[in-house]
């Protein structure tokens, strides 16, 4: 082979390292994430959130506190960082709806589609694990509290989108938000709270289905706009 050829293939090579490499470093970085978290609500269902230190959890993990810290920015996170994928799922559905289908509506099938395959952000699964999660998320002050800080933002990206798809303005799209992402949040509860009362999925599905849908026929008959 040419030596510049085996220069030019070497380049190339090195190329593809360059290329392949911080998507590989992304991947560590995330499972090192996920291994974390999973370690830190594994403590917190075994002893109490309120119980379990970050320097127990950095113990377990086998990390150091600051680089624990450097994942994730208070206990909290810890547990809530399952709701970030959520945060702008509302808005991602009304971006992606198909021409022609309003933004309720595709919300609305959108709800329906994770009652339907019992999603757990719906509230309609009766996993153990997500039954525990839901116990800790709801039994603990702190947790509760910062959760309002992601529905806030869920709110603001949601709000952005329906001006995309609607117009209107800044503060409609924020009230019409904070509605819709209300629906999403008390209809996820109500569930949640019957599957963890004892009531079977199969006999709550059918209640949780009409509900979401009268729920988006009253957001429809107040936010016209939006419908």
């Amino acid at each position: 082979m040419p030596p510049a050829t085996e220069s030019a293939n070497a380049s190339v090579s090195a190329s593809a390292a360059e290329i392949q490499q911080p998507g590989l470093r992304a991947r560590k970085k995330q499972r090192r994430f996920e291994e974390i978290s999973e370690t830190a609500i594994a403590l917190f269902l075994e002893k109490g959130f309120e119980k379990v230190s970050v320097a127990e959890v950095a113990a377990a993990a086998e990390v150091s506190k600051p680089t624990l810290f450097r994942y994730f920015d208070s206990k909290e996170d810890l547990v809530l960082h399952r709701f970030a994928d959520h945060e702008d799922e509302a808005a991602r559905t009304v971006a992606a709806r198909p021409a022609g289908l309003t933004a309720l509506d595709a919300l609305h099938r959108h709800f329906l589609a994770g009652l339907d395959r019992h999603d757990p952000v719906t509230g309609l699964n009766d996993a153990e694990g997500v039954l525990a999660f839901h116990r800790l998320l709801y039994g603990t002050p702190s947790l509760v509290a910062r959760l309002h800080g992601y529905q806030n933002r869920s709110e603001q990206a949601l709000a952005t989108a329906l001006r995309d798809a609607h117009g209107g303005t800044p503060l409609a799209a924020r009230l019409a938000a904070a509605q819709i992402i209300a629906v999403h949040r008390v209809l996820a509860e109500d569930n949640w709270r019957r599957v963890a009362a004892g009531e079977p999925v199969a006999e709550i599905e059918p209640e949780a289905v009409r509900s979401a849908n009268t729920a988006f026929t009253d957001l429809r008959t107040g936010l016209t706009r939006y419908a």
